[in-house]
Formats: structure tokens, sequence, C-alpha cells
């Protein structure tokens, strides 16, 4: 894929030729747009298939002349499930998956301006960079920072325990994406001494990860997690796991056996196991019910422990750290699963017997929320234990181990389905990158044009992330254990002590360590 030309093109709309930057392999061509300089689909590793399959990321290959850089790459190989079939990602194949984008008002060394690296989430078994929704052009022009986003192989490819295989492959991936971030942003006009990580769900999670690995040391010195996952395999767990992904296919879970399966076929291990995993609940516990066999590793060596442990140990104590969390997280799926207004008082009885803490979780709960529905006491109990309070708790972890930490709860509700869908997981995507009717935001919004009050929100958002990426500090003040002073998004932004303390202690003391094997 390369392209050398003697007459580059004008891509401008005042005819200034498309912009080019030399890379560390090689150079690349993007487009003008909006008056921004955008690069899509730079290789930073090279194509981890054939001998390289499973292992982590080598070097990406360097290429003569001047590369077209102004499409996305192919995403790596996606487990949809039951959110559609072949056809429903509308981007190229390939196998060259591990490519980052960037966003920049001018590619000028000079320039050293902030950067800010997005990763994505999907429950660690899908996602990539080329969803609409993760269309950077508003954060890089509203804040005048450089956006980096990355994509990192998910599901089996990624994250599933394979013997012969390290673990963690995903989270490999985004460390090597991070260091092409270090020795490159600056041809791109950004600042590799001022980075920033930031993503959502399964990139908080991804994050929450880097922030405890000795490999990711030095590569960004902020970060923003935008509803952390609580869920977090212990090694024994994912060998068990990994046991039941491969004999989904009739193998082991080896290196040999697994590389025969071409790797878009081999998603539908993940589909399938999927499918069934409320059939381990015994051996699984708490990892059952999320439907995702998928997720970061606590393995002894990539990440050596837990990122609560770490953080509290200090291992991100230089790190300034923005987290937070959406108020009624778990409501989006239920309404996926259809199931709203219909949880039933014995379906309630079971989730919190299942994750509220302690031997007594079922009765504190039931205190707490004396009014609450069965239905609000299936939400809470899920919301507060995948979502809530695991970000919470790594605020709190930071500020243990000596580092400072800022937090937010988003409570203004999603227009669409009437308001229904509440303050839901996702919803912090759109605002956030302005693209309300996209992916997720086309259902959240309706498919309506945004209001005055969501675009000033939405604003808020930007203004908020990209002053923390530039200073550290997104507007409101710390978070301690004697204020526990919080921003709360909302129509009406709020600087307030946390609004969820019934949920709060119900959960103080509580260890987020990594998942058993029951």
């Amino acid at each position: 894929m390369t392209t050398t030309e003697s007459h580059p093109p004008s891509d401008g709309p005042s005819g200034q030729p498309a912009p080019v930057v030399r890379t560390t392999a090689g150079a690349v061509r993007g487009r003008r747009e909006e008056g921004l300089a955008v690069f899509r689909g730079i290789p930073f590793a090279a194509p981890p298939v054939g001998e390289a399959r499973f292992m982590a990321p080598s070097p990406a290959h360097a290429w003569d002349g001047i590369r077209d850089a102004g499409a996305f790459g192919p995403p790596p190989p996606q487990d949809l499930g039951n959110l559609g079939g072949p056809g429903l990602l509308d981007v190229p194949e390939g196998d060259e998956w591990l490519t980052v984008n960037v966003w920049t008002p001018e590619p000028d060394p000079s320039a050293r301006r902030p950067v800010m690296v997005w990763i994505y989430g999907g429950a660690y078994k899908l996602g990539h960079t080329g969803s609409p929704g993760y269309d950077a052009r508003r954060i890089a022009a509203d804040g005048d920072v450089v956006v980096v986003s990355l994509n990192y192989r998910v599901g089996m490819e990624g994250f599933a325990f394979i013997e012969g295989a390290p673990a963690n492959r995903g989270l490999l991936d985004q460390v090597a994406a991070l260091e092409w971030v270090r020795d490159n942003i600056e041809a791109f006009g950004g600042d590799p001494d001022r980075v920033t990580v930031f993503g959502e769900s399964a990139g908080a999670g991804s994050i929450a990860s880097l922030l405890a690995m000795p490999r990711a040391t030095g590569l960004f010195g902020r970060a923003i997690a935008q509803s952390v996952p609580g869920t977090f395999f212990s090694d024994e767990l994912a060998r068990d796991i990994g046991l039941a992904l491969a004999a989904e296919l009739g193998l082991r879970p080896t290196v040999a056996d697994l590389a025969t399966i071409a790797p878009r076929r081999l998603t539908s291990a993940g589909e399938t196991l999927s499918a069934k995993m409320l059939q381990y609940i015994d051996r699984w516990g708490q990892a059952a019910p999320t439907v995702t066999p998928f997720s970061p590793v606590v393995d002894g060596e990539v990440l050596p422990t837990s990122p609560y442990q770490a953080l509290a140990a200090g291992s991100a104590k230089d790190i300034d750290l923005l987290v937070g969390h959406n108020r009624d997280e778990y409501r989006l799926f239920i309404a996926m699963a259809g199931r709203l207004g219909q949880i039933t008082d014995e379906q309630a009885t079971s989730a919190l017997r299942l994750f509220a803490p302690g031997p007594d979780g079922e009765q504190a709960y039931r205190a707490a929320f004396p009014d609450a529905s069965p239905g609000e006491l299936f939400e809470r109990v899920q919301t507060d234990w995948l979502f809530n309070m695991p970000s919470l708790h790594l605020a709190e972890a930071q500020t243990a181990g000596g580092g400072r930490a800022h937090v937010y709860e988003l409570t203004w509700p999603a227009p669409g389905s009437g308001g229904a869908l509440g303050a839901c997981h996702g919803l912090d995507i759109p605002l956030l990158f302005g693209t309300y009717g996209a992916d997720l935001g086309a259902l959240l919004f309706a498919g309506a044009e945004p209001s005055a009050e969501a675009l000033s929100l939405s604003s808020r958002f930007r203004a908020s992330w990209t002053s923390f990426a530039r200073s550290g500090d997104p507007g409101w003040p710390a978070y301690d254990g004697a204020e526990r002073l919080v921003q709360v998004l909302d129509a009406e932004p709020v600087v307030r002590a946390y609004p969820e303390e019934a949920s709060r202690r119900l959960w103080e003391g509580y260890d987020f360590s990594a998942l058993p094997l029951l």
C-alpha cells in the first residue's frame, strides 16, 4: 500500500496541498477537512497474522514513497454477537488492524499542542476507530489539541487465554500505539510530553490497566477514564474461560491449535460462548452474567496486580486522573434486552445476592433503598457493581496512593425513548464527540437534532476534557475523602458532594480484586 506521486493532490478548500508528514516508518499524506489536517489508517505495528499471530505487537514495516492516509484501517476481528452478522460493519477488510488516526489543527512540529489518545470500548470483544461516533474533529478543533485514536485487538485475538501467547495482547497493542505517539506525534504538531489517554467502558478499563502496567510507564501523563468496568480476571479464571472458548471449536487453547482457524472465523467461539455463559455461573461467578468472556487478566507479568492495588500502592501517583460514570449505567443493557419494566422481585433478589457486597448485601440494599421497585434494585446493584463503584474506587485508590483525581457523574437523561433510558451507559460518547446521530448516539438521541441544552452540555464536556489535557484541571476541585466533591454534569452543572452516597456507603471498603475461579 505504497503510493508515490510527483504532483501531490490539493485537498484543501483554499487549494492548499494535502498535508504530508514523515513518520519513523515512512511519509504519509492526509486530508484537509474543516480546518484540520486528518490522517487515517497509519500502521503503528506490523499485522499480527501468520507467525506473528497471538504474539506481542512488533514494529510496523517501513515503506518507500508517500503512503496515502485518507481512509481508516480495517478493524480487528469483531465478536458482534446479537448485534448483527456479516456486513454490519461498513469498513475495509484486511489484516492491517493495528493503525492510528490523527486529527490536528496543523502538522507543525513547533506547535507542541496537548495530545489526547482515544481508546474505544466494546466489552473487550468489539470496537474500532472507524466508527462514526468516534469522529474526533470537534474535540481537536474546539480544544486546539491533537487527537489520536488507535485500534487494538479484541476478543479471542486480543484477550483470550492462549497457551504459548502473552496475556493481554490488546493492552500490549495499546502500549505499542502509545510508543508510536511518543516517537511520531511531534511531527503532527503534538507535544509528546503532554499526552492524555481517554476512553470509555472497556476503553476505561484498559486505561485503568495501563495505569498499573510497568510497560506503560512514561508514555502518558494524564488519564481520563469514563465508566470503568470492574471486571478484571484472575489468571485462573482466564485459563478456565480459555478452555471453554477453545472447546467451542473442538480445540485446545494453544497457539498451534487456534492458529488453524482464520481470524475472522475465530470470533465464533466468543459469540457462541457469550450466549451461554450463565451455564458456568457455578464456576465463573459474577463474570458469567456479563456475557463477555474477555477482560484484562491479572497475569502477574503484563498486568502484575489489579489496578486498584497498583494505584493504592502509588503506581500512578505522578499521573493526573479524571474518572467518572453515568448515573443509570446498567439501564442501557436492560433496555437492549427488552426488559425495561419487566423485572420481577425474584430476578432482583438473584441480582442482589450475586452482586451486592458482603454476606448481608441483599438486606443492606433493600434497607438503603426502601422504596425501590424490583426493577430499580436490579438496575441499581448492577450499575454499582459493574461501573459506578469501580470508577469511584479507582479515584479513591489513586488518592490513597498519593496521587490526584477529579471525579464526575453524568445525570442528564438521554432524550431518546422519551427519556426512559436516563443517564445510561455510553451517553457520554456522543456528548463528548458531538456525534449525536452516529452509532449509539442514534439510539440515545432518537435521530433528532440535539437541543440547545444538549449542545451546551456537549460543549462543556469537550471544554473540561481538553482543559484537563492541557493543564490537569478540568474546572472543578480534586476529589478527597473528606468533602468528596464531584462535578455533576446536567442541564445545570454543579459541584457537590458525591451524589450516590447510599451506594458509596454500601461499597465502602470493598476489595475490587481480580474475579476468581470458584
